[in-house]
């Protein structure tokens, strides 16, 4: 007898067999896509000596060298204040206090509901601010509000007697929070805060659009260069694996991290004073 849970039936030999069908149609789409995409790439001639030649050149290897730096420097810069955005809104948020809670709640809502690309270009047009500080100013508003839902809701995940056990021991709650409460939320949480720095890492190349000179930015210059037919062909085969690889990589190590936390767990041992002879009560023996 095949076992059910609370959200669908265990599936039996024919639905197996139904979903196994539907793996390998949608396997053999994919692959025909794939295969009419690589017959289009070498029927106009990508694949050719002429259009890689350009990368040979030293002046296009240092642009998009130093498009590449440029865009993890902007990633670096917002991933460390999208953190510590985060975890100062995340702060307010649950604290037990309303005017910074309310004013917490409104700037996360605001910013999440916000597109990204919208705040960027306010950052850089109205208020006239430089192409990179602008980037980072608008990814780590986004990131960061996000992010506070993030920290806020690892918080909350905790079971709620650690907390109540930990004021019934006289500690304030600064001391329950960064002793108790947040040490045991970082597991849960760092595999969905890696994904979200993933996310601000891809949302760099907006810097193109406000002239930043970014990894896309520099492929953009390359391929207005170039005096041959669709020159954005061979760019964007070179671009989109390195952002593609880097993805990966931000993915591959959350992934890790969290595996490795849950097989894991660190403790600490603790020394324990002897026990040492007590007056008994009356009465006691």
């Amino acid at each position: 007898m095949t076992e059910s849970t609370a959200l669908y039936d265990t599936p039996g030999p024919h639905a197996r067999q139904r979903h196994l069908l539907y793996g390998l149609v949608s396997t053999a789409v994919l692959l025909a896509l794939v295969g009419r995409v690589l017959y289009l790439l070498f029927d106009t001639g990508r694949f050719t000596s002429a259009p890689w030649t350009p990368f040979a050149y030293k002046g296009i290897q240092e642009l998009l060298l130093r498009g590449l730096g440029n865009t993890l420097k902007a990633f670096a810069c917002a991933s460390v204040l999208s953190l510590a955005l985060g975890a100062l809104l995340a702060a307010g948020r649950l604290s037990e206090h309303r005017v910074p809670r309310w004013i917490s709640t409104l700037l996360v809502e605001f910013f999440r509901a916000m597109p990204v690309l919208v705040m960027i270009f306010f950052i850089f047009v109205a208020l006239k601010v430089q192409p990179l500080p602008a980037l980072v100013a608008g990814l780590t508003l986004y990131n960061g509000s996000v992010l506070a839902e993030v920290f806020r809701t690892g918080v909350r995940a905790v079971a709620r007697g650690q907390g109540e056990a930990a004021y019934a021991l006289g500690m304030r709650k600064a001391q329950v929070m960064t002793y108790v409460l947040v040490p045991q939320a970082v597991r849960a949480m760092l595999p969905a805060v890696i994904s979200q720095l993933v996310v601000a890492l891809k949302d760099t190349s907006l810097g193109f659009l406000i002239t930043y000179e970014e990894f896309l930015h520099a492929g953009k210059l390359i391929a207005s260069n170039l005096d041959y037919g669709l020159p954005f062909v061979p760019v964007a085969l070179v671009v989109s694996p390195i952002y593609i690889g880097m993805c990966m990589l931000l993915s591959w190590f959350a992934g890790r991290v969290a595996r490795r936390e849950r097989r894991s767990p660190k403790t600490k041992a603790v020394d324990v004073a002897p026990a040492e002879p007590r007056t008994l009560l009356p009465g006691g023996r």
